[in-house]
């Protein structure tokens, strides 16, 4: 048994390999679903802002003034 990655052969690196591989595709996996499932199928909109007019903002002191 070897307990130094750097005297470990072939196919131990290709286990290594290949559990990394897995923990990282189920993962992701793993956020996809959690990001897709919230909203019960619904689509995602963004919200959108629309800017109204020009506001001057002064600061005197401790109060601010619009």
């Amino acid at each position: 048994m070897n307990h130094s990655l750097h005297s470990a052969d072939r196919s131990t690196h290709l286990k290594i390999v290949t559990m990394a591989l897995v923990a990282g595709i189920a993962l992701a996996g793993f956020g996809v679903a959690a990001r897709s499932g919230g909203q019960d199928g619904a689509s995602q909109t963004a919200k959108v802002i629309k800017a109204g007019k020009p506001v001057m903002i002064t600061v005197s002191g401790d109060s601010a003034f619009r």
